[in-house]
């Protein structure tokens, strides 16, 4: 079943690709044959920039729970044979401190609507009953709406579509490892096992959805990630994390 198909998602896929199509008239001047490109990283800095408060959030949410740490180890050391009352125990320090263990993961949360309404885009040939124009669309010569893996089973990958889709893989991959080496989370013994996994191959699998996704998809993972990086570094600045051992814990 197409999601898109009922009539409130159909309208949103209208609007968004109706405002895509009008980005890149209006920027075909000056961009050329890659307006389209363009105008969905147009889209992606807008899109981070309306988010610039939950990343402000996520920083202090580091920062808090790297003041906790010292408690949290003492939680650790006092019930780590009992992994119930230790659960309980570190979620009511994190509600008394209103320190949220999840706060890493909301920039994410709050983009993957926006990925999947570009994916959708870049997928359906028409859309309200007309052809999707964007699919028309170009990139250095590799069509927006087609994904790496698609252009392989297609037999339509050329030099050029590994060139493109590699150097987006790289830039994805190595903001992610820029993340792991300087902006690493505070050590918490206490965070759930999957926050902590998920924080650590997160940047990496974007890289491999990349791989999947239409270009045009691919292009705002890219420079999604690098933004999410440098926002990360900045902020880091305003609220720095100073956690003691847990720090000489990170480097290690």
């Amino acid at each position: 079943m197409d999601l898109f198909a009922l009539p409130p998602l159909a309208a949103l896929l209208d609007l968004t690709t109706r405002g895509l199509l009008a980005l890149t008239v209006l920027l075909s001047p000056a961009a050329g044959a890659a307006a389209a490109a363009l105008a969905v990283v147009l889209v992606t800095l807008v899109v981070r920039a309306a988010l610039i408060p939950v990343g402000v959030s996520q920083a202090r949410a580091e920062r808090d729970r790297a003041r906790l740490a010292p408690r949290l180890r003492s939680l650790r050391e006092r019930w780590g044979k009992n992994p119930e009352r230790l659960q309980r125990e570190t979620m009511q320090l994190y509600r008394d401190a209103g320190v949220s263990p999840f706060a890493g993961c909301l920039p994410v949360l709050a983009q993957a609507p926006v990925v999947g309404l570009l994916y959708a885009v870049f997928l359906h040939p028409t859309v309200a009953g007309h052809a999707n124009g964007l699919l028309t669309e170009n990139l250095a010569g590799v069509p927006l709406g087609s994904s790496l893996l698609t252009a392989l089973t297609g037999g339509s990958a050329d030099a050029l579509t590994f060139a493109l889709f590699g150097l987006i893989v790289a830039i994805i991959a190595g903001a992610g490892e820029l993340t792991r080496r300087f902006l690493r989370p505070p050590y918490d013994p206490a965070t759930p096992r999957s926050v902590v996994v998920m924080t650590a191959v997160l940047p990496f699998s974007t890289a491999l959805v990349a791989i999947f996704v239409p270009l045009a998809a691919a292009l705002y993972l890219a420079v999604t990630t690098v933004w999410t990086f440098g926002q990360r570094w900045v902020l880091r600045r305003f609220y720095p994390i100073d956690d003691g051992p847990a720090a000489s814990h990170r480097r290690a």
